[in-house]
């Protein structure tokens, strides 16, 4: 399942059209804000797909039945960038739990790259609901990498993707690589570079959250 929250008018597209803006980018509590805030809208959305069961509630006049979410929820994300949006649904899923991912790419001289896992951290995801983050799905490369990575932790009943901003060629990589998995998307773009940027895209979203990182 693919959800992408542009083709339907909500505030979301302020969101992204703020953190697409060269000018309003140069904010960077502001850029971090619209990230954080297009993780709660997505936390929101992906609430309507999870399970629920009738639940009892004590009032100080008598009780309400409500129904409440009851799957384990489990919050991932690549470091450094996904960090705003992981809080966004945090904000939302406050008592999942977390897992962290730390992947970069490690650029060879021809201009080729590859994706490096350095480190994971994470709980027994066995029969959880994964919810992993990262704001640009490019190739989907980094993604593939990191979910198979956290599956060594276990085997998640559903996994989720959010992300702020896809390609068609990532989200084409991901329906390959992650079958069943659930993309949420804020904004789709059609064109990736050879250096594998989207474009219009939004530039560095590591960097313009939270400054420029040291060049290799």
């Amino acid at each position: 399942m693919i959800v992408n929250l542009s083709k339907k008018n909500s505030i979301a597209n302020r969101f992204v059209a703020e953190l697409r803006d060269v000018n309003i980018q140069k904010d960077r509590m502001r850029f971090r804000r619209n990230l954080e805030r297009l993780g709660e809208v997505m936390a929101y959305e992906i609430s309507r797909k999870l399970n629920y069961h009738m639940q009892e509630v004590e009032t100080p006049l008598g009780v309400a039945k409500v129904n409440l979410p009851f799957q384990r929820i489990v919050l991932a994300t690549i470091l450094r960038a996904g960090i705003p949006m992981h809080q966004g649904l945090l904000n939302y899923f406050d008592a999942a739990e977390s897992a962290f991912v730390s992947a970069y790419r490690r650029h060879h001289k021809d201009g080729t790259f590859e994706i490096a896992l350095e480190y994971i951290s994470c709980p027994n995801l066995d029969d959880c609901v994964l919810i992993i983050t990262d704001p640009m799905l490019a190739t989907g490369a980094s993604m593939q990498l990191a979910i198979e990575g956290l599956k060594r932790f276990g085997q998640p009943a559903e996994v989720h993707i959010v992300t702020a901003i896809a390609s068609t060629q990532g989200l084409d990589h991901i329906h390959r690589s992650v079958p069943g998995a659930n993309v949420w998307v804020a904004a789709l773009d059609e064109e990736l570079t050879a250096k594998s940027y989207i474009v219009p895209g939004l530039g560095d979203a590591g960097d313009l959250a939270y400054g420029s990182k040291l060049q290799e």
